[in-house]
């Protein structure tokens, strides 16, 4: 079962439980908002404007995870496409993405499902 939290913004005044991801050099920040036994769980992960993933290459995970795109405006080169805010994807386990681009900050809600990998 997915861990549970009463109504309350992550992205107002709840810095301090953001932590920076490594090798970013602080321009990549990830919260994980709910998770469960089974390892799946829902995150927050903020681009800062201008950052470019290339130093992490492209990306894919023998799990399901899905994506929406709550601000800003990020570039998938797998895809050749800009995602603006409101945009969602379902990626199916092995499914290429990335590297990325932030056009202005962004923010990107994911849910991954590690406990169907395949």
């Amino acid at each position: 079962m997915k861990s549970t939290s009463t109504y309350w913004n992550p992205l107002i005044n709840n810095e301090d439980k953001w932590e920076l991801i490594p090798n970013s050099d602080g321009h990549l920040m990830q919260i994980t908002i709910a998770e469960d036994s089974n390892g799946d769980y829902t995150r927050l992960t903020k681009f800062k404007d201008g950052y470019n993933t290339e130093s992490f290459g492209a990306k894919s995970h023998d799990y399901p995870e899905e994506i929406f795109v709550v601000s800003g405006r990020l570039y998938d080169a797998a895809f050749d496409q800009w995602l603006e805010a409101g945009c969602y994807a379902s990626r199916p386990p092995g499914e290429v993405h990335g590297p990325f681009i932030a056009d202005g900050d962004v923010v990107i809600l994911e849910m991954s499902y590690p406990s169907q990998c395949v």
